[in-house]
């Protein structure tokens, strides 16, 4: 199942998946990454783990974006964006590198 995603300009997650109003975040009681230092509903989640130990908001922020654990969330073909690659661009948005 892909996450549609709707670009907006609240940062509201580490790796550019827009996590308010989500339906997986209220029926699978994920607090989301940035709240929880990176421990969404499934547990420690790698990119905001990445994100953290750089000390960046975002994915956006680092200079290696679009790295290869970004890409393989992104472009996943099952749990990934539709379109592919949203949530690159999301990050890229929040930069101000879009």
């Amino acid at each position: 199942m892909a996450n549609t995603l709707i670009f907006t300009d609240t940062v509201d997650s580490r790796c550019g998946l827009h996590c308010t109003g989500c339906t997986w975040k209220e029926s699978h009681g994920c607090r989301g990454c940035i709240p929880t230092n990176g421990n969404p509903f499934h547990g420690e989640c790698p990119v905001a783990v990445c994100c953290q130990e750089k000390g960046l908001v975002h994915c956006g922020q680092c200079p290696e974006i679009p790295c290869d654990l970004l890409t393989s969330y992104s472009c996943d073909e099952e749990n990934g964006d539709s379109p592919v690659g949203a949530r690159i661009e999301q990050c890229k948005r929040w930069a101000g590198k879009a």
